[in-house]
């Protein structure tokens, strides 16, 4: 009788040890991103399936390119029997909708780069959001901005700032702003800062922006270029370009860094001195494993995770650098 009752307790147990570790294997969660063909959600997913290595579960990795797809994917994690999913939403406008499917799935959700608004167009802080630090990422752009014109030792009277605006996006204004407020503390004279607003936060969009203003200013000899990501300062580099400026009177230093590849892989230099190298791979696995701990433990994440990490990323490191962050 005693070998029996040892039989099944072992019996049993080895059933709910097996039990246990197919629970642990079944666990899935999403992460649903904007732009999959990009460099940096494409980081983002790479590292959130080395969390999913680390802590055990699957990733379900989904293209959301627009607010119907979104949706779509909201239905299809649960369908596939997930428990919650990270998302970079293609609209933060989407944020009620996206909530309201969730909620009503029963699925938790964190926000990563992009922040949730309402209707209203207030952010959404109680849905948890994992985003680079939007002020501190431009102080340090106009920061590493004014520290090399020191270093080529321009004539402060002859030099402008040029401010490629998108004011209505949230992390647009707080990272230009910041870099604008950097400069300022430093020492630059608020006057001769020019703001210029963008249509769009790419090349094209930059390029009209800068332009315009440029001839508006015939006056300004030297040029520091003040933009939210790679492209916007891209755009502002080759306007200058178009009218004649040459790369030792113009500096620009975007943000994102992968955007900047192609510019720093030139054989000569060009008036864009390099980018500020955010962290992907840090947002990829910290955003799901908090999601992960949420889950499984109960653990409801901090409703903001700032990501400070960045590098100045130039022509001389700049291989070496993405190569570490696994771009």
């Amino acid at each position: 009788m005693n070998k029996i009752v040892k039989g099944m307790i072992a019996m049993g147990f080895a059933l709910g040890m097996a039990n246990s570790a197919f629970s642990a294997e079944a666990l899935k969660l999403g992460y649903l991103v904007k732009q999959p063909e990009e460099p940096w959600f494409q980081t983002e997913w790479n590292f959130a399936d080395k969390a999913g290595k680390d802590l055990g579960f699957e990733v379900i990795k989904i293209a959301v390119p627009d607010g119907e797809k979104t949706l779509n994917a909201i239905d299809s994690l649960a369908a596939n029997g997930a428990k919650g999913f990270v998302i970079c939403t293609p609209d933060p406008k989407l944020g009620a909708a996206i909530m309201a499917k969730a909620n009503s799935m029963d699925l938790k959700v964190i926000t990563v780069d992009d922040q949730f608004v309402n209707a209203k167009g207030l952010p959404m802080e109680q849905v948890p959001l994992v985003m680079m630090a939007a002020t501190k990422i431009g102080e340090r752009q106009g920061q590493e901005l004014y520290k090399e014109m020191q270093k080529r030792q321009w004539d402060l009277k002859a030099t402008g700032v040029l401010a490629i605006t998108a004011d209505e996006l949230d992390t647009a204004r707080r990272r230009v702003e910041g870099s604008l407020s950097a400069l300022k503390a430093a020492g630059f004279p608020e006057g001769q800062i020019y703001r210029s607003p963008t249509k769009a936060n790419d090349i094209p969009g930059a390029l009209d922006a800068a332009n315009s203003m440029l001839v508006q200013h015939p006056e300004v000899k030297n040029w520091l270029i003040v933009g939210m990501n790679d492209n916007t300062v891209l755009g502002g580099v080759r306007a200058t370009e178009g009218q004649g400026f040459k790369a030792e009177n113009v500096i620009g230093i975007g943000i994102n860094g992968v955007d900047a590849v192609n510019e720093l892989s030139k054989s000569s230099a060009t008036g864009f001195l390099g980018s500020l190298l955010p962290s992907p791979d840090v947002h990829g696995y910290k955003s799901i494993q908090m999601l992960h701990d949420w889950v499984v433990n109960g653990t409801e994440p901090a409703k903001f995770t700032e990501v400070t990490d960045v590098v100045l990323i130039t022509r001389d490191n700049f291989k070496v650098e993405l190569q570490k962050k696994g771009l």
